[in-house]
């Protein structure tokens, strides 16, 4: 269905689900632009209470007399967007749709913004949120004019929305998300795909499904755009399509050395060399996501020491290897590293920056279905570190599987100091450990340990 938004017409925006991440950087968007925005969301959080700050209107009840009553008496003067988590027997989604007013996902809404304005997306299984983290930074750093919709907080600007400034030049960053094949309503000017890991089975059925989707994604970039990917992918691109990768791809990171436990390494691109590019942000990984984002900023027009300054400015992105603790006595790192590869990258990435130090780590496995379709792989890549332990399993969006959990996983990591512990327990642990190289790992709730954790180390 093709969206004709009237914006001159639109006087409410409501968001069912305002407190996600991608969710709230639409809101903002909406509300910076001058269009009053309302929502409902399950709980209310630090983000939620940042957007009544900044102006929005949200409430934590599904009811429907707390929608605002133009969007009721007038729906035609009003914009309904949803999230594909908002649960089947929702009463405020279900009394819309039985009203017969038409709900748009954001993903439809993004996409029809990359109608509006040139966009550059960011896609991929991992790396995604990072690497449109870096670039959105490249292009501010620039002083590019730039709107960006992120999968995070990024920690330079303490956001997941960067506003246009005017309406001359404008370019617009949008992070890809491959879940629910949400990318497809995207129609950018460039893209990047940083991987196509085997993942949201839930959603593709097999791999050969989530494969198919991104290749229809490159289909869709606009018809003399450019696209890069990473040098292990075959996706076809548009004609003078680029790959990058670490020693190898038209974009490459050569020289990788680790100066004071960070990274420093020379980009070698068509056409030239940067040297000496040092990063703030650690990992290997890391160094693939700045090389994919350097190749779209300078395909925008960034020059060599344009890119070399905004990668070695780049803090990085909340719980994306995210310093907590960083002293000469104790190490904290958090990642929000949900997938076999993202733990394996993550945990290879700090095992290289601090070769001598028992790695501690503790993950939180989200989703059932995920542990069970990659339980071999989260086995082999949690032994990475020499001390594991994990938390239940998060359920998010399913209901348990029978047979799944944490124990099961336990049993497939080949290693024996391995654990499943409460979160509770973990804690007064590490009390007593103290332990020198601390990483914790996934993508549910264990954020809220974060700061109880901090203190357990270094009290």
């Amino acid at each position: 269905m093709r969206i004709d938004i009237k914006l001159a017409e639109l006087k409410q925006v409501y968001f069912l689900g305002i407190g996600g991440i991608g969710m709230s950087a639409l809101a903002r968007w909406f509300l910076q632009n001058g269009f009053p925005v309302a929502g409902y969301d399950k709980t209310e959080s630090p983000l939620t209470k940042t957007l009544v700050e900044e102006g929005m209107n949200i409430h934590y009840s599904d009811d429907v007399s707390l929608i605002p009553s133009i969007c009721l008496e007038n729906p035609a003067a009003c914009l309904f967007i949803y999230t594909p988590a908002i649960p089947a027997d929702h009463i405020e989604k279900n009394f819309l749709i039985t009203a017969g007013i038409t709900l748009w996902k954001r993903s439809q809404i993004l996409g029809w913004m990359t109608e509006q304005i040139p966009t550059l997306a960011v896609a991929g299984t991992h790396g995604k949120t990072t690497t449109s983290s870096l670039l959105t930074h490249l292009l501010v750093h620039a002083n590019k004019n730039v709107t960006a919709f992120l999968g995070g907080i990024t920690q330079n600007y303490g956001t997941n929305f960067i506003p246009n400034k005017g309406q001359e030049n404008i370019v617009s960053v949008v992070e890809a998300d491959e879940y629910d094949r949400s990318f497809l309503t995207l129609h950018p000017q460039a893209a990047v795909v940083t991987s196509t890991d085997a993942d949201h089975l839930d959603i593709y059925g097999a791999a050969e499904q989530v494969l198919e989707s991104f290749q229809l994604f490159v289909d869709q970039i606009k018809p003399g755009g450019f696209f890069i990917q990473n040098a292990g992918l075959t996706l076809q691109g548009p004609a003078g399509s680029k790959t990058f990768g670490i020693d190898q791809g038209d974009y490459q990171a050569q020289n990788i050395r680790i100066e004071n436990h960070r990274m420093v390494f020379d980009m070698v691109y068509p056409g030239g060399r940067i040297t000496d590019i040092p990063m703030r942000i650690p990992g290997f990984h890391n160094i693939e996501n700045a090389l994919a984002a350097a190749a779209l900023a300078m395909y925008h027009g960034l020059t060599p020491e344009e890119v070399k300054d905004g990668i070695a400015s780049f803090k990085g992105v909340k719980r994306r290897f995210e310093y907590h603790v960083e002293t000469a006595e104790h190490v904290f790192i958090d990642d929000y590293a949900h997938h076999p590869t993202e733990i394996s990258a993550c945990l290879k990435s700090v095992k290289a920056l601090y070769p001598n130090e028992k790695l501690v780590a503790i993950f939180q496995p989200h989703l059932f279905s995920r542990t069970r379709d990659f339980l071999t792989e989260f086995g082999e890549s949690l032994a990475i570190a020499d001390e594991i332990y994990l938390l239940d399993i998060y359920p998010a969006r399913e209901l348990p599987i029978p047979g799944i959990d944490s124990n099961l996983l336990l049993e497939k990591i080949p290693s024996q100091n391995k654990q499943v512990i409460s979160k509770t327990a973990f804690i007064e642990r590490m009390k007593l450990e103290k332990p020198k190289l601390l990483v914790t790992m996934g993508a549910g709730d264990i954020d809220l340990l974060l700061n109880d954790l901090k203190m357990a180390v270094t009290s």
